[in-house]
């Protein structure tokens, strides 16, 4: 068995045993081609959580620094990262995140699955704060359907500022494929900001969440 399906296996099973997790829609998800998977973000595990439960593979970002730590805990965290097809990604940096997205591309390209965080952060008082515009650039520049997900109740298992984690149950539904027409890179910022805010009043009939008009900030920035 590959080690990503050896991983995901493992890390499902362990989360189905601890948390006892609710899924909804499984059958949103496309059996065939790419697709780019689209959820709010609570909590650390949430990518994790996605990639297990999902029936496909889906690569994500995840921060540099999970990849270049030191030690034994640095080398088994950067072959886990490794093992789920994680993203390595330099936060803060315009050039690295660019081409991070057009890494997304080639993986599309394959005719594999995707995740992006439209918020970009994750939410640390469970408001669904506004889209940012990658995940439109990325839907208009492939025509790759998105599915949009709601992620309930993560927020529970690491609270913020905490660092002890606590198994609780949580909910993951799968909405319906949204589609929209291929015009690759080349479209308007109008356009790629009506797919955005499109997928995010999706994910919000997901998730019920109270919403917020201005981006989320990472605490490190604020």
């Amino acid at each position: 068995m590959p080690l990503y399906d050896l991983t995901r296996v493992l890390t499902r099973g362990t989360i189905g045993g601890l948390c006892r997790p609710t899924v909804e829609g499984l059958e949103n998800v496309p059996a065939h081609g790419p697709f780019i998977v689209a959820p709010n973000h609570l909590s650390f595990f949430d990518s994790v959580i996605v990639q297990a439960l999902t029936p496909r593979p889906v690569s994500f970002f995840a921060k540099a620094e999970y990849f270049t730590g030191k030690g034994i805990k640095g080398r088994l965290m950067k072959q886990f990262f490794e093992s789920v097809h994680s993203i390595p990604v330099q936060r803060g940096e315009q050039a690295a995140s660019v081409q991070a997205l057009k890494t997304l591309l080639d993986i599309l390209g394959r005719g594999d699955g995707v995740g992006i965080y439209p918020e970009g952060t994750r939410s640390r008082d469970g408001i669904l704060y506004r889209g940012r515009t990658g995940v439109g650039w990325l839907a208009l520049t492939t025509g790759a359907p998105v599915v949009p997900v709601g992620i309930i109740g993560t927020e529970k298992l690491q609270p913020a500022g905490k660092n002890t984690v606590k198994p609780a149950p949580f909910m993951l539904k799968f909405g319906a494929p949204l589609s929209f027409d291929k015009t690759g890179p080349d479209h308007s910022l109008p356009a790629r900001r009506a797919v955005t805010d499109t997928i995010m009043d999706a994910i919000a009939a997901l998730t019920g969440q109270q919403r917020c008009a201005k981006y989320n900030q990472s605490p490190s920035t604020e």
